[in-house]
């Protein structure tokens, strides 16, 4: 087994780096594949340039593809402060790597109307909610209290493979954060917070993103980075954490390409935690 220990204030944190779990949905380019957003399907074709074709199986000397995607809506993406502020935030110099401890759970949504729980917008009646009182319960039942958790991945009930297909559309919105929740996260210190839902928010909520500008600590209707409390957090959407990958303590290693722009594809890896010791 090749292990890998992680020293953290007052305790070292070992790993199993043979189990790896990868959360990130492969984004097939020539079949069915997640969107979210009314984008369209992420697509791949032969570059061409004068007489070369990179396509093998059409007489290329070799594989050269154009690919074509929205990293916010064709998969699973990683995105940074940079998506709410006029100023450029790169979200590969905001995650630049490394290991975190993390906690995968798994929790039920509750309905609008029965969660006590609230957003801006209001939620409509039929809304599924991730709400603070569902994160702080399944929290509590994979406590990790000897280590300062940074990171956080949200398995939301009921599971299936089919997320990693769904088109997800405003008309029929999945389920989202509570205003409450995110500041839940907040709360715990959350720095990167990984859902396997299109956004933190409501899919149609007229612009507000309430849920990702208190994560990040930027006011309502602010555009300006220095108003942001939090601009080192992630917020990691469309991720998909099968059944056979149990809740409980990882160490998460956040894979994001350099890309210079606000979100990027991404993929996240969890290892699970075999020990820890002073």
């Amino acid at each position: 087994m090749r292990t890998i220990t992680l020293s953290l204030p007052g305790v070292d944190v070992t790993a199993d780096l043979d189990r790896a779990f990868d959360l990130a949905i492969p984004l097939r380019f020539d079949e069915a594949q997640p969107s979210a957003f009314g984008a369209p399907p992420a697509t791949a074709e032969p570059l061409r340039a004068g007489a070369f074709v990179g396509d093998v199986a059409r007489g290329g000397s070799c594989n050269c593809a154009v690919h074509r995607l929205v990293p916010h809506c064709n998969g699973t993406h990683t995105e940074c402060v940079g998506h709410l502020v006029r100023q450029p935030v790169h979200v590969h110099e905001v995650r630049r790597g490394g290991f975190e401890p993390a906690l995968l759970v798994s929790i039920d949504t509750h309905a609008a109307a029965e969660s006590g729980e609230s957003s801006d917008p209001p939620p409509q009646p039929g809304d599924r909610l991730v709400t603070a009182a569902a994160l702080d319960a399944a929290w509590r039942r994979c406590a990790w209290p000897e280590v300062a958790v940074r990171a956080l991945a949200i398995r939301t009930l009921p599971n299936g493979a089919a997320k990693a297909t769904r088109r997800y559309v405003a008309e029929s919105p999945p389920p989202y954060l509570t205003r409450e929740a995110a500041q839940w996260l907040v709360a715990q210190e959350i720095e990167h917070v990984l859902v396997d839902v299109p956004s933190l928010d409501r899919l149609d909520d007229g612009g507000r993103l309430t849920a990702h500008r208190v994560f990040w600590g930027l006011p309502p209707g602010s555009t300006d980075v220095t108003a942001a409390e939090r601009p080192q957090a992630t917020v990691t959407e469309l991720v998909f954490a099968p059944d056979a990958v149990p809740d409980g303590r990882y160490l998460l290693d956040l894979q994001v390409p350099a890309f210079a722009a606000d979100a990027a594809p991404s993929r996240p890896i969890l290892y699970p935690v075999t020990g820890f010791g002073v």
